[in-house]
């Protein structure tokens, strides 16, 4: 029973600690800004925490994220956000929290299936799996929910063009860059999560 206890404890603090880096991270990410939104610098925590504490905790950790990001699309922080808020609240809501658990559950997912043969493959893929779906989520979003913004916000351009390049080009590269250049690093802090 005292083990239980123990382990329940490390896991709930585990996961407060990684909360907490989310948000501070986010906070941090919020005024980190090329093009219209802001470099999401919390991925790499989600992947490292749904592949120590799996694929749900993963969903909570993203859902932590996407509630940041409406709260400053709700506060004004993101200009592009705000601009949501006011075009659609529920949408808006419905479209920062998804993207971001559904991001966090991906990258769990993925770790977990392909990290039983190969840890490190299973790092690498879940760093990549992660950005692609938020990133993917969003655009999606952005089509079916928010499309005369889109296209006012294209200014005439191509949609297509506007939204892979001018949208999410550079933040999704640098995203999914910064993701792989520090999976060496991930890996390293799985291992000594799941050592815990």
């Amino acid at each position: 029973m005292e083990k239980t206890t123990t382990a329940a404890t490390k896991r709930m603090v585990g996961m407060a600690l990684f909360t907490g880096i989310i948000l501070v991270l986010q906070l941090i990410g919020t005024f980190v800004k090329i093009g219209a939104f802001p470099v999401s610098l919390v991925l790499i925590p989600i992947v490292v925490g749904a592949a120590v504490y799996g694929m749900r905790a993963g969903a909570y950790f993203g859902g932590v994220f996407g509630f940041f990001v409406l709260l400053t699309c709700i506060f004004g922080w993101d200009a592009g956000g705000s601009i949501l808020w006011n075009v659609n609240p529920f949408y808006t809501a419905l479209l920062c929290i998804l993207k971001g658990a559904a991001a966090g559950l991906a990258a769990g997912a993925v770790y977990s299936a392909v990290s039983k043969k190969r840890t490190y493959l299973g790092v690498i893929l879940a760093a990549i799996v992660c950005p692609v779906v938020n990133t993917g989520i969003f655009l999606l979003g952005m089509y079916f929910c928010f499309y005369d913004t889109l296209v006012s916000w294209a200014g005439g351009a191509s949609l297509a063009y506007f939204m892979f390049i001018g949208l999410v080009g550079i933040n999704f590269l640098l995203e999914l860059l910064i993701n792989i250049v520090l999976c060496p690093t991930v890996a390293r802090i799985i291992k000594i999560g799941k050592n815990m």
